[in-house]
Formats: structure tokens, sequence, C-alpha cells
């Protein structure tokens, strides 16, 4: 692994190493999030300014009012959507980091060139409402054959892509999105995360999810809860998860 994603200082393992005791002291216990999350370079999804703070168990500012989610959240969402599944993470210290061209157009594609990712893994995707710095995206790819992310923010787009082709992660599809809700002719999805709070359950993420999938989303205004949708052949189940804090989901293009 190239230096600059190994880290030095304040990014080094030993610092990632407290932050996975702290998460399974919150009680995260899925081994294959833990050691995604110890091994994923935090750092760089983030300004420089800020970079000795990357692996501290807290959200932290990425511009335009967003931030990249608190560790603990990434780890709890990304456990909540693999329970009971038997999807296997890949390790980043055999991936290949180097850069690679991605396909023109609004729809990009990055992937980790690791062969072991693909092992004991079923062949699932998952979209991802707000693609952000594309943190929690390339938590994901380690886990989904095919990650579908949208985001409203041009430039938080343009910048996640730029971090998903640094770290050669190609199973990644990226979307600049306006009104429209989720990405409706690539579902319907085994798998849903939300990270903006909508005041309640969109119907169009509702209709994109597979029978069998899992929604994980906050919802709320000023008091919001995390929420695991589960869709069986007649209807919804929902589980409410704990209280948490997102910026609000919000619809359009910025």
């Amino acid at each position: 692994m190239q230096r600059q994603f190994k880290g030095i200082g304040m990014t080094s393992q030993r610092t990632r190493d407290r932050l996975i005791k702290r998460l399974t002291d919150q009680g995260i216990c899925d081994l294959r999030v833990l050691d995604v999350i110890q091994n994923m370079p935090r750092h760089i999804f983030i300004d420089e300014a800020l970079s000795h703070r990357a692996y501290e168990d807290t959200a932290l500012p990425i511009g335009y009012n967003q931030t990249i989610s608190q560790p603990y959240i990434v780890a709890k969402m990304t456990e909540t959507l693999l329970a009971g599944t038997s999807l296997a993470g890949a390790s980043l210290a055999s991936a290949s980091v180097s850069a690679t061209s991605l396909v023109s157009g609004a729809t990009e594609s990055v992937r980790i060139d690791d062969k072991a990712s693909s092992k004991n893994v079923s062949p699932k995707k998952v979209l991802e409402i707000g693609s952000g710095s594309g943190y929690q995206s390339a938590i994901l790819s380690q886990f989904f054959d095919s990650v579908y992310s949208v985001e409203r923010i041009k430039e938080l787009h343009l910048r996640a892509r730029e971090k998903l082709r640094s770290l050669n992660i190609r199973n990644v599809y990226l979307r600049h999105v306006g009104q429209e809700v989720g990405w409706a002719d690539r579902g319907p999805f085994d798998a849903i995360l939300v990270t903006a709070a909508p005041n309640r359950v969109p119907e169009q993420l509702l209709d994109q999810l597979a029978v069998g999938g899992r929604m994980v989303i906050p919802v709320g205004g000023e008091r919001q809860e995390l929420k695991l949708i589960v869709r069986t052949e007649d209807d919804f189940t929902e589980t409410v998860l704990e209280t948490v804090k997102f910026v609000p989901f919000v619809s359009g293009v910025s």
C-alpha cells in the first residue's frame, strides 16, 4: 500500500486501531465491517487540514454544509445492512491502489482491484443516497458487487469520484442527480443506505427496494431516528435502531 494511504502520525495504523477499539466498545461486533474500517484510509476523504482528526469517532465537515459521517454510524449502518447475509468483506491490505481510468459520462465506475474481494460474496447491489465524500461508498464497495450512489451537489460528486479513483475502486457507480429520488432504472436494490434524514421514508425508495431487501435510513426533523426497513412479500417492517443526527434530506441539483 502506498505511504499516503497507509498514513503516518495521527493517520497511522495505531491510530486506526484505537478507533476500532472504540467501535467495539460501542457494540459494533461484525468483524468484517471492523476489518474494512480499520484498513480504509478515511483521511484521504477529508480536507488535509483535518486529516489529523480522521480517525476520531466524530463527523467532520466536507463543505457545502455536509459532513463525513461518524465512523460509528458508518459501521452501524453497514453492519445492519449486512446482518443475516453471507457477504464477506475484502481487506484493503491486498488491494491495488493505483489510479485507473473511468467510464466517461454522468455514470462513472470505479472498483478496488482485489482478487480476494470476489470470494464468498453473494451477488448483491446496494443504493446509497448521498455520496458525500465517497467514504461510505468505499466501505460498501467491499461487501457488495455493485454500489449505486447518487449525490445532488456537483462538487462533492466530483470529489467522491476522484477519491474512489485514487483507491482503484471500480464497483461504485456515481450519479449526479436533481429532483429524482434514488436510481429507479437500476433497481430494485437488495439494500438501500440513506445518509440524510427525510421527515418520512420516501415512497420512491420503498418502491426501489427488492423483496427481502433492507433499508437503513435516518428519519425525522429535530428528533431523528435511525430505522431499518425490510420489505416482505406483502408489506414493509420497520425497526427503530437508535437516535441519530444527520443533515436534512434535500432534493434538487446544487
